[in-house]
């Protein structure tokens, strides 16, 4: 079954305006909530927006990305910043040691800002598409936005970032998937060739 919710899975643009439901959303963050996380860390929050207007200053803030508008609702995926008290550096480190050094001396706020993606908020987000796919709504990931301005909009303490953008609807058309590559171009065994 899984399966085959991935092969109509597409980026929805176009929304049909029928309302979704509270309890469907409410299984969507259902599904988010559960993901997993490495440590358990939970770092995330979920920001839903219902509002046209604060729907209207996101599509804004995203680049004037108008069609934003016209979803049903939206989910912000929200990540804690890991500090550096908290070993926010040491997954990078121990993962890149030979630039271990570079990692330890890089501003702390512009290093929070470029690593706040390995916090993990595109688990929870893959499970919403999904567990929304399961209803027939469809949804398009939005990650080219003013992070800051997102942020103020939100009212976001300064220990959280806003990583993703999750637009969500019924789709006004079919959903049909977008050509991907072939099986024997991405899959290798015991080394990449």
């Amino acid at each position: 079954m899984l399966l085959n919710l991935l092969k109509k899975r597409c980026s929805v643009r176009k929304f049909s305006g029928k309302e979704v439901s509270e309890e469907i959303i409410d299984y969507i963050l259902e599904a988010g909530r559960l993901s997993p996380s490495g440590g358990n860390e939970q770092p995330w929050k979920f920001v839903v927006i219902k509002d046209k207007g604060i729907k209207k200053k996101v599509s804004q803030i995203a680049y004037n990305q108008t069609w934003i508008e016209n979803a049903d609702f939206l989910i912000v995926l929200i990540t804690r910043i890991v500090t550096d008290e908290e070993g926010g550096r040491d997954i990078q480190k121990a993962r890149f040691p030979e630039i271990e050094a570079e990692i330890e001396s890089m501003d702390k706020d512009l290093y929070s800002k470029l690593n706040q993606e390995e916090h993990q908020t595109k688990i929870p987000g893959t499970h919403m598409v999904l567990a929304a796919l399961e209803h027939g709504i469809g949804s398009t990931w939005i990650s080219y936005f003013k992070v800051n301005e997102l942020s103020k909009l939100l009212g976001l303490p300064e220990e959280y970032l806003p990583s993703e953008i999750i637009a969500f609807g019924y789709p006004k058309t079919e959903m049909k998937a977008t050509k991907k590559k072939k099986k024997d171009e991405v899959v290798f065994y015991n080394n990449f060739f």
